[in-house]
């Protein structure tokens, strides 16, 4: 299996093409497929020799048992990530992030893959552990049909596992940034956002009073961590929480930002958001104790490097 590759599933967005990157760097081929709604082919290093592109949805599960076959391997992150979206529309997303979910779980079954990483969310935790650490014992309360998806997403493969021998590597996302966000969407993180508006000298809105906190973690680090998860002889069952156990609130982040570009537009700050969880933090002991985990890059080097400025 060793020439054998790494499917990546939503391989062209923002975390998928950074663990593409790393993958490619130590010698794996990587099969990316992806419909490019939102993941970017400038993303990816096309004419590598060692990468694949299959464009289409992970909807089409004839399409996914095709990309997934002869590979020793599965991450799957294809999703619409819109909380937003979901809300909207839960029948079309509900195609992407549940159906999409169990389509690959049937094609890994059907030719005999075991390996899959799944990008899962803190979301499935709702409004439960708000104000402390969370850990992944903490009781599902999803709020949103994005989260539903994801944790049903997760409960499926947790029944692969016993039924047919998969091996899920079930990653709870807290927040991810770094380079490649789109900030464009408006339900884009917020650090993209902030970025995007500092760059070009736009104001910037805080909604609330910027004492909102959230636990941020440089994709960089969370690559190093899949990729350990992906070479682990064998993996443990249960989800693992993606985070620093660190709360940053939004004035701080703020600060950050101007340490890095200099100065800021115009802040201001308007109503808070009706149904926004004021303080997000994950209890990592579960991800330390799986998992050598890097040095944590330090937050006003990851908005350098966001901003390309390092």
């Amino acid at each position: 299996m060793a020439d054998a590759p790494i499917l990546i599933t939503g391989g062209a967005g923002f975390i998928g093409s950074h663990l593409c990157d790393a993958l490619l760097d130590k010698g794996y081929a990587v099969r990316v497929l992806d419909d490019l709604s939102t993941g970017k082919r400038d993303n990816l290093q096309l004419g590598h020799p060692r990468l694949e592109l299959l464009e289409g949805d992970v909807a089409d599960a004839a399409l996914v048992a095709r990309a997934a076959a002869g590979c020793q391997a599965v991450v799957h992150l294809a999703a619409v990530a819109s909380v937003q979206a979901s809300v909207e529309d839960p029948v079309k997303t509900h195609q992407s992030n549940f159906i999409g979910t169990l389509n690959v779980c049937e094609a890994m079954r059907l030719n005999g893959v075991r390996r899959v990483l799944f990008a899962s969310s803190a979301a499935v935790y709702g409004n439960n552990g708000e104000g402390q650490s969370i850990a992944e014992d903490t009781p599902k309360a999803p709020l949103t049909p994005y989260a539903v998806d994801k944790l049903a997403s997760e409960q499926y493969l947790d029944f692969y596992r016993r039924q047919h021998g998969l091996e899920p590597v079930v990653f709870r996302f807290f927040n991810i940034f770094g380079p490649r966000q789109d900030p464009s969407s408006p339900y884009s993180g917020v650090i993209s956002i902030f970025c995007e508006r500092a760059v070009n000298g736009r104001p910037i809105t805080v909604f609330g009073d910027g004492e909102q906190t959230r636990d941020f973690l440089y994709v960089g680090d969370l690559v190093q961590v899949m990729i350990q998860a992906l070479e682990q002889d064998a993996v443990e069952e249960g989800a693992v929480n993606i985070g620093l156990n660190q709360a940053t609130s939004l004035n701080q982040l703020l600060k950050a930002l101007e340490q890095v570009v200099g100065s800021l537009p115009t802040v201001s700050h308007g109503p808070a958001r009706s149904g926004d969880i004021r303080h997000s933090r994950a209890d990592n002991a579960r991800l330390l104790a799986r998992f050598a985990f890097p040095k944590p890059t330090p937050f006003v080097e990851g908005l350098a490097r966001l901003l390309g400025k390092a």
